[in-house]
């Protein structure tokens, strides 16, 4: 099985929670029944926006939704369907095959599968969302640094810092294997960080440092120097979001 992160672009005049409600409604199924599994979309909607200090910007217009899955193989030969069915949902779509790590697994608030008899009729068959929100992070190595410098410090130093200075619940790294598209933007890695709400729009809650000043400062400190040593910050595109899982639809 290969692992594929896909950007995906709102149509012009469509707002961010329209295209989050529209996709969330229909392209989890048409993944599904193009081949996809283990489905999970990360949506910029309402509820995320008080976390918009937190964007770090590098594509113009930036991506407002995430899917990700897995395929028997994400060779062009098998991913037709998979392609129109991003397409069809998406001004835009650019997809990248990764080899995904979990850090920190989501044991603390799992999601549930849906209850077929509570949705209405002619309604879709929706996932309850997951507790917190979700840091979707699509970063580029420094130019200076070789490929395996960079992942050397980013899995020997960094993931020790990401856990110890943040309070985040569930941390998954995804390194690119190589772009799936033509233009996709030469990113290195996507990283999916989950947080309690209160992180949005409260520094001390995001570096697990409420009512320690002194503890948020070193921590954030720790944070940027780590940072620092691997990630290009003219190319990444930090974003947050909103997580829906749509494995319930493999067992459909």
């Amino acid at each position: 099985m290969e692992k594929v992160i896909a950007a995906l672009w709102a149509p012009e005049g469509e707002s961010r929670e329209d295209f989050a409600a529209r996709i969330l409604a229909t392209l989890p199924g048409a993944l599904v029944a193009a081949g996809a599994s283990g489905v999970r979309i990360n949506v910029r909607d309402a509820t995320v926006a008080p976390g918009e200090w937190l964007v770090q910007q590098w594509q113009a217009p930036q991506q407002a939704a995430v899917a990700q899955f897995w395929m028997p193989s994400a060779n062009a030969r098998f991913r037709g369907p998979v392609d129109a069915a991003l397409a069809q949902h998406s001004a835009r779509f650019e997809a990248w095959l990764v080899c995904e790590s979990t850090i920190i697994s989501n044991d603390l608030h799992p999601v549930s599968a849906p209850s077929p008899e509570k949705v209405s009729p002619g309604k879709p068959l929706l996932p309850e969302r997951a507790w917190g929100w979700s840091q979707a992070s699509f970063i580029s190595f420094r130019p200076d640094l070789t490929r395996e410098a960079a992942i050397a410090h980013w899995h020997s130093h960094h993931t020790r810092v990401a856990i110890e200075t943040q309070d985040n619940f569930e941390y998954v790294q995804n390194l690119v294997v190589r772009p799936l598209t033509d233009t996709a933007p030469r990113y290195d890695a996507f990283v999916e960080e989950c947080f309690p709400l209160e992180a949005l729009d409260n520094p001390e809650a995001f570096f697990d440092a409420v009512g320690k000043p002194e503890k948020l400062a070193e921590n954030l400190a720790t944070m940027m120097e780590s940072c620092n040593g691997f990630i290009d910050f003219t190319r990444i595109d930090i974003v947050p979001t909103s997580q829906f899982d749509f494995a319930f639809l493999d067992r459909a």
